[in-house]
C-alpha cells in the first residue's frame, strides 16, 4: 500500500508540473504573433471552411484554457485569448479544437467511441467519489459497495485512455493543416507543435493518475480481510 501512496504522490506532483509547463508555454506563445496576423476565430474559420465543415458554429467562452469542441450542438468553444488573439498560441489552439470536429465529420473510431461514453462517464463522475467514500467505510460489513466505485471508476478511468488519441489525433490534424495552408513558416510551425505537446502531456498524466487511483482502491478492496 506504501507504494502505491509514492505512486499517486508523484503523479500529483508530475500532474502540477505539466500544468505549470502548459500554463508557461500558454503564455510564451501567446507573446509570439502568427505571421498571417489571422485572428483564433479566423483560423478556426478558415479550417472548418478548408474541411468541408459549414455547420459548425465558432463561440468566445469565459475563462482560460477552456477551449474545447462541443458536438452535441457543433460548436467550437475558444476563450477570450484565443478567440481574438493573433497568436501562434491561438493558431494552435483553435486549430486543434476544429481538429474535433473534422474528427466528427470523418466518423473517426476513437470519438464515436468517447461519444458512446459520455453518458455513463457523466452519471458516475457525479457519484463516483460518494460511493467510494461510504464503501471504504463499510467495506468489512459491505464490500460490495465499494466493488460498485471501483466499477464506476474503473468507466473514468477507461474514458481517460480513450482520450488520448482522440486528443492527440487532433493535434496532429491541427498541425498537418496549419502546416499546408501555409499559415506558418518552419519556426511558427515548430512552436505550433511544441505548445500542442505540452497540452497532450496533460491527457497523459491524467490517464495514468486515474489508473493509479483505480488500482489503490481495487487494492482496499482485495485486502479488506
Amino acid at each position: 500500500m506504501a507504494i502505491m501512496w509514492i505512486i499517486l504522490i508523484g503523479l500529483m506532483i508530475v500532474s502540477f508540473l505539466v500544468q505549470a509547463r502548459l500554463k508557461n508555454k500558454f503564455k510564451k506563445y501567446s507573446k509570439v504573433m502568427l505571421p498571417s496576423g489571422m485572428s483564433g476565430r479566423d483560423i478556426a474559420l478558415k479550417m472548418l471552411h478548408d474541411n468541408g465543415i459549414y455547420d459548425v458554429e465558432i463561440l468566445s467562452t469565459p475563462g482560460m484554457l477552456t477551449d474545447h469542441y462541443n458536438p452535441t450542438n457543433k460548436t467550437v468553444n475558444l476563450s477570450p485569448e484565443v478567440y481574438d488573439g493573433r497568436s501562434i498560441m491561438a493558431a494552435a489552439v483553435a486549430a486543434h479544437e476544429c481538429g474535433h470536429a473534422v474528427q466528427h465529420q470523418a466518423g473517426y473510431a476513437p470519438v464515436k467511441l468517447r461519444s458512446a461514453m459520455v453518458p455513463v462517464v457523466s452519471f458516475a463522475s457525479s457519484w463516483v467519489q460518494w460511493i467510494l467514500l461510504a464503501g471504504i467505510f463499510t467495506v468489512q460489513a459491505f464490500p460490495q459497495l465499494l466493488l460498485a466505485g471501483i466499477v464506476l471508476f474503473a468507466f473514468t478511468t477507461i474514458f481517460s485512455f480513450v482520450t488520448l488519441p482522440v486528443e492527440i489525433d487532433a493535434s496532429r490534424r491541427a498541425l498537418v493543416w496549419l502546416n499546408s495552408s501555409g499559415l506558418t513558416t518552419s519556426q511558427s510551425q515548430s512552436q505550433a507543435s511544441d505548445a500542442l505537446s505540452a497540452a497532450a502531456y496533460t491527457y497523459v498524466v491524467a490517464a495514468l493518475s486515474s489508473l493509479a487511483t483505480l488500482l489503490y482502491y481495487i487494492m482496499i478492496f482485495l485486502r479488506r480481510d
